[in-house]
């Protein structure tokens, strides 16, 4: 099972350098754009007169992300910034549910996209509660059946090691694909008129 991957990455250039770096951004935006599987992206600075810049970007899978990474106008893109001054400081790629329900907190955002908002809590809360009651349940009704004798703390200590990567990797992402239009509180799929 594939997840989508968003790539972090934080960069640093000495201020007066706006107009080059908002370029020099849009310019790589605009080449990853045109590679199947990406599913958008944007910068982010925490405010106006900052030299930190966080640029995000989503792709549909590893293998797309892959097939961008080492393409010649990624590594094109790249090297175009060495006149520019570009620091690259921090990278972190993401899968599963991590990191979907995060909302950036600036005053300067620029994206080719339009950015999603983070649904409220509660609904996120509920989403959650959705996988984990019946997995729990699951999990904890086998490991009295199969393990009876098993101490309980260790019993729980089974049960946290198989729900932990299984909600992670599997039934995060599942349930909120299933669940974005009520996330974000868009139609249900069968109540939305089709289009032409």
């Amino acid at each position: 099972m594939t997840s989508p991957v968003t790539v972090s990455i934080t960069r640093h250039l000495e201020a007066g350098h706006e107009a080059e770096m908002v370029s020099w951004l849009s310019a790589g935006m605009a080449l990853a754009e045109r590679f199947p599987g990406f599913l958008g992206g944007g910068w982010v600075r925490p405010d106006v007169d900052s030299e930190t810049w966080h640029m995000l970007y989503r792709f549909a899978d590893h293998d797309a992300l892959l097939h961008w990474e080492q393409s010649p106008q990624r590594a094109w893109w790249r090297s175009s910034a060495s006149g520019l001054g570009v620091v690259e400081s921090r990278m972190e790629k993401r899968t599963g549910i991590e990191g979907w329900f995060d909302q950036p907190t600036a005053s300067d955002v620029s994206d080719l996209r339009p950015a999603s908002v983070a649904p409220p809590r509660w609904k996120q809360a509920c989403v959650i509660f959705l996988i984990f009651f019946p997995l729990s349940l699951l999990v904890n009704w086998l490991g009295s059946a199969l393990l009876p004798d098993l101490l309980l703390a260790l019993r729980v200590l089974l049960s946290v090691l198989v729900m932990t990567p299984v909600m992670t990797y599997v039934a995060l992402p599942w349930i909120t694909r299933r669940m974005e239009w009520w996330l974000h509180g868009r139609p249900a799929p069968w109540r939305r008129t089709p289009t032409a």
